[in-house]
């Protein structure tokens, strides 16, 4: 949990301190952790994601479904992208309780598991090769160093002509 994402009631301490006695022997708690390392891990089946572009592009990558819970404009575009577009996800709708929670996990782990899984499998295996050499991405990156190259060439040029 990031600090001041609570509204109202229990400090973030407090919800730490209770979280942190409700997962024992369960779960693990940081204060921080890579999460490319974290959502890489075999024993890890979801992620639980506010749909940030960079956090979700990780867990495509990693092929691991997500239930997002979206704050901010672009988080929300992202979230319905998952579950409405690609399928690789559930979107919590900008409702967030206990049952809300209970449900989506449910979804995720068991009822809507097999076909979550298959879509994320697809769509990694197409995010990976776009990064891959000779892909787009990999192409559009070396134009790009390509273009600051020429840039700095450029600008050297003008130096020793002044």
């Amino acid at each position: 949990m990031r600090p001041n994402i609570l509204k109202g009631g229990k400090s973030d301490v407090q919800f730490m301190k209770e979280l942190a006695e409700g997962c024992k022997g369960n779960g693990y708690i940081v204060s921080w952790a890579p999460q490319k390392m974290v959502l890489a891990h075999p024993a890890i089946a979801g992620f639980l994601t506010h749909s940030g572009w960079n956090s979700t592009l990780e867990s495509i990558c990693e092929g691991k479904p997500m239930i997002c819970w979206p704050k901010y404009v672009d988080q929300r575009v992202n979230s319905r992208l998952v579950n409405e577009l690609w399928q690789i996800g559930l979107d919590m709708k900008d409702i967030c309780d206990r049952s809300t929670i209970e449900r989506m996990i449910k979804d995720l782990m068991e009822i809507k598991r097999d076909e979550l899984k298959k879509s994320i499998e697809e769509l990694s295996k197409l995010a990976k090769l776009s990064v891959g050499e000779g892909a787009s991405s990999y192409n559009n990156l070396d134009s790009l160093v390509d273009d600051i190259k020429e840039l700095a060439r450029t600008k050297e040029n003008e130096n020793i002509r002044t």
